[in-house]
């Protein structure tokens, strides 16, 4: 059999999860993606997955196997581009995640311009707030914030962001203000629950004292933009991104707490698997999101 079918439908089975869900991107029936599935692990002489009767998993030997084989099909995906092209000019695919708030209200309008300066680049684009896997999962770039730790991925930074202590000008009136961050206790706290630090917020106060106050939360959801919703509608205190919430700000419709006291600030990266053998398409994309990032602030 060719080998470089058996790797391909190898990563696709891996990547939708399911024999029957590869299927139809590969274009063969489910008896031939496990024919395949199966010639190569009696090639290679391992169990590269695990099959039960509702869900597949990877066994160490296929995780490991399955990153090497798709570097492989990526690197004679940009080497027959190249030779059809005659150039280094960017095509074919390009898998996108990306934060929802930040990829509908920052990235979505830099995609029409992005597609006409590369038309041969097919963009397919992934939100949510979770961290994905670049390599499991098959995405080329990923844009997240974050404090970035030690991680095989290799990143640039596009921007920063200010985590800003905010409510409504509604919600303010009806009680005392806030003096320090202590006071945070005795409100109402609209979390977002995919903060790394949960209930625990920390501010940098103006002579360089660390206050971390453990706040209680009313309401508590994944998404930005439905607790900056809530916040607009006076239903407590929130602490979110400068990116959503300096339009707010600007207006009046949400009122800084505390400035004086600031919380975490972010940066905004484009992260990638490896650096070796960089795609063209990927690195268009991080060059055109440098260029339209350069010199953005949202805590001016």
């Amino acid at each position: 059999m060719d080998r470089a079918l058996e790797m391909q439908v190898f990563c696709t089975v891996v990547e939708k999860g399911s024999f029957i869900a590869a299927v139809e991107p590969l274009e063969m029936s489910k008896a031939a993606v496990s024919r395949y599935v199966n010639a190569l692990e009696s090639r290679l002489g391992v169990r590269l997955l695990h099959r039960t009767t509702r869900r597949l998993s990877l066994t160490e030997e296929g995780r490991d196997f399955y990153q090497q084989a798709r570097e492989i099909l990526a690197l004679m995906e940009v080497a027959e581009n190249a030779a059809a092209s005659g150039s280094d000019e960017p095509v074919g695919v390009l898998r996108v995640n990306a934060p929802l708030s930040f990829g509908v209200q920052h990235l979505a309008p830099l995609w029409a311009g992005f597609m006409a300066a590369y038309p041969k680049i097919e963009l397919d684009i992934s939100l949510n707030d979770r961290v994905v896997d670049l390599v499991e999962e098959g995405f080329d770039v990923a844009v997240r914030i974050a404090r970035m730790e030690s991680s095989s991925l290799i990143g640039r930074r596009l921007a920063s962001t200010r985590m800003r202590l905010c409510a409504a000008p509604a919600y303010l009136s009806r009680l005392a203000p806030l003096l320090t961050p202590d006071d945070l206790v005795a409100h109402h706290v609209i979390a977002y629950s995919n903060f790394a630090s949960r209930n625990e917020w920390s501010f940098t106060g103006p002579n360089g004292e660390v206050s971390t106050v453990q706040t209680r939360a009313t309401v508590r959801c994944n998404n930005g933009d439905t607790c900056r919703a809530i916040g607009l509608s006076g239903g407590g205190i929130l602490l979110q991104p400068s990116f959503m919430l300096f339009e707010d700000l600007r207006r009046g419709d949400l009122e800084e707490i505390l400035p004086q006291y600031r919380s975490v600030e972010l940066g905004i990266y484009a992260v990638y698997p490896s650096r070796k053998h960089l795609a063209p398409k990927v690195r268009a994309l991080i060059n055109f999101l440098a260029e339209r990032f350069e010199g953005v602030n949202w805590d001016d």
